[in-house]
């Protein structure tokens, strides 16, 4: 099942289960009130589709997930998951635009699997690690990737405003174990990889950054990206598919 969360103009966000060309308007946000429908049909055509949630409380990020991502990087990284933050007010939606900060050097993309978590988690054993996710959608772990070297920590570089993209909906029902991840910039194949090159699983992420932190209902996590080139600039456009969720698009402008 797909749920978007939408607009059409005017009014607060709405939730709708994607049918084909239209949207099967739900009553209230899923995550909390179930899958009651109102009876209203919406075409997605009128539909201005949003972050598909926005988190409550925090973004979790994994780096360097991915063996090839992190020879590209010149890094070995920890034997656990290296985890971080974005906070949640660099999320944006499908459509919306990376806005490029006036800093030097490249800013790149970094397509991901997010997971949509369900229900507070805390201290979450790997082997129950399906009960509290709600979905996945894609993402892009946005990063100013010289700022990071400059600062020798990853919140400026990773947190601005409109570096965490997210969408177009949430799919709740996809194994995501081994699914396809690819990555364009203005058409031109920029990253390619599949879930199943996760250096840590899905279970261990959770068990692992629930350790860490209480994950609330509509937190996210990001899982990592596999290897490629990863700049774009002003004009450009990123588009990031993954198998059986679909195609997250946005546009970059200078700020």
């Amino acid at each position: 099942m797909r749920i978007a969360r939408f607009s059409t103009g005017g009014g607060d966000p709405r939730y709708g289960i994607v049918d084909d060309d239209e949207l099967v308007v739900l009553a209230g946000d899923p995550m909390f009130s179930g899958f009651d429908t109102t009876g209203e049909r919406v075409p997605l055509s009128r539909a201005k589709l949003l972050a598909p949630v926005i988190p409550r409380s925090k973004v979790v990020c994994v780096g360097l997930n991915y063996a090839e991502h992190r020879a590209d990087m010149g890094e070995t990284g920890p034997s656990t998951p290296l985890i971080f933050l974005k906070p949640n007010t660099a999320v944006v939606g499908p459509g919306d635009a990376i806005l490029i900060p006036p800093v030097e050097g490249r800013v790149v993309h970094e397509g991901e699997l997010v997971i949509v978590i369900g229900r507070i988690a805390k201290q979450v054993d790997a082997s129950n690690w399906q009960d509290y996710v709600f979905g996945y959608t894609v993402g892009n772990d946005v990063s100013a990737r010289d700022v990071m070297f400059s600062d020798g920590q990853w919140a400026r570089a990773k947190g601005y405003d409109t570096f965490a993209p997210i969408g177009p909906w949430i799919e709740t029902d996809l194994d995501a174990q081994n699914v396809a991840i690819t990555t364009f910039v203005d058409g031109e194949l920029r990253r390619s990889g599949s879930t199943a090159d996760m250096i840590h699983s899905i279970p261990e992420i959770i068990a692992f950054a629930s350790d860490v932190w209480t994950l609330l209902p509509g937190d996210i996590i990001m899982t990592g990206t596999p290897a490629g080139l990863g700049g774009f600039t002003d004009g450009q456009t990123v588009d990031i598919t993954i198998e059986g969720i679909g195609t997250l698009s946005n546009p970059a402008r200078n700020r």
